[in-house]
């Protein structure tokens, strides 16, 4: 097995365990209370959770997240995975497609034969990406049929992967290359660890027009790094394992500089989706609620997973009256204090708070 293989059968493992949780740190969504609406003149057949995500359409605003790549099992869950995606109209996520840019490895990357129209979201890491010619990154994302690649930038992870990156420079002049010549929208990606208004302001200046926050709360990658590190490695990783901003934190920083966001990093459920989507996110991204499905039950599991989210998110919406996902995003809202900390001083979000 090869070392990335061996790498990626070591990430199934651990995330579908609790021992690569945040330890003191939350997502902060379990601070965002809705006002209940206990007149909604809805009926739950009035509501329409259809949208758009890097201009394709959805039946419910839901990515299936990046978890895996490459061969054995990780493809095994990326088929079964993307037929879910392609049955209920939601987006799929790959994970690194490293294997496929550097050593031709297709297995595990092919799935539009069980997802001709769903939204697939390529995915490579920051690092490789500067690494490659647009011309060797548009072959990997036209092998697998991508509609968008996400870039992901995550350094903290990198440092503490016993084979990690250390230099990521020139990281904001690779994505401005990849937007100006790739043919496919990219997706700015963090994972795990959220993304600052800084970060966002300066994707947004070169035109990316979609971010995925992947924040704090939910999995921790450096935490499972530190599981498989070696002891100087493991060291750095017990103190920096709950570094980054929690998700919540993360989408509502980036309220109002015209971003699609992509709220990734812990959401647990349909109702954590809406509070997402009230807070600014144009979609919603999970990965281990469907994994831990996957290992229960394999793809029927996987399919009852995503009908309870799509069911909890419906009722979410009723409950506020919102008639639409986009309407969550003008509900009012009660933020607990933790919460409120994060957001920025000039917030569209303040406006909305029921003390405001």
């Amino acid at each position: 097995m090869s070392e990335h293989a061996s790498r990626k059968e070591d990430h199934l493992d651990l995330c579908a365990t609790d021992q690569v949780a945040f330890q003191g740190k939350s997502t902060l969504f379990e601070q965002v209370q809705f006002l209940h609406e206990a007149l909604p003149e809805l009926a739950v057949s009035d509501i329409d959770l259809r949208t758009t995500l890097l201009g394709k359409p959805l039946r419910a605003p839901l990515v299936i997240a990046a978890m895996t790549g490459g061969m054995g099992r990780a493809e095994r869950v990326n088929r079964d995975l993307a037929e879910v995606a392609e049955a209920r109209g939601l987006g799929f996520g790959f994970g690194s497609m490293r294997p496929l840019l550097q050593e031709g490895v297709q297995l595990g990357y092919k799935v539009r034969d069980v997802a001709p129209t769903a939204l697939v979201l390529g995915n490579i890491g920051i690092v490789q990406a500067r690494e490659a010619s647009t011309q060797a990154l548009m072959d990997m994302v036209g092998i697998a049929g991508c509609d968008a690649l996400c870039v992901h930038l995550n350094p903290a992870m990198e440092l503490i992967q016993p084979e990690g990156d250390q230099d990521f420079r020139g990281g904001l002049e690779t994505l401005a290359r990849l937007h100006e010549e790739l043919s496919v929208p990219i997706v700015a990606k963090e994972t795990g660890c959220g993304l600052s208004r800084r970060t966002a302001q300066q994707i947004a200046a070169i035109g990316i027009g979609t971010v995925d926050v992947s924040g704090a709360g939910g999995t921790s990658w450096v935490g499972v790094e530190t599981l498989r590190a070696r002891a100087r490695t493991r060291t750095l990783g017990e103190l920096f394992w709950d570094w980054g901003i929690p998700t919540a934190a993360s989408v509502a920083q980036l309220e109002g500089l015209g971003l699609d966001v992509i709220a990734t990093g812990g959401v647990k459920h349909g109702l954590d989706a809406a509070r997402a989507l009230a807070l600014g996110a144009r979609a919603a991204g999970m990965a281990r609620p469907f994994l831990m499905a996957w290992n229960e039950g394999g793809r029927t599991r996987a399919l009852q997973t995503a009908d309870q989210i799509v069911e909890e998110l419906r009722l979410a919406c009723l409950l506020t009256g919102s008639r639409t996902p986009a309407a969550l995003g003008q509900v009012p809202l009660v933020l607990g204090p933790e919460l409120l900390r994060w957001l920025p001083r000039v917030s569209p979000i303040r406006a909305r708070l029921l003390d405001a």
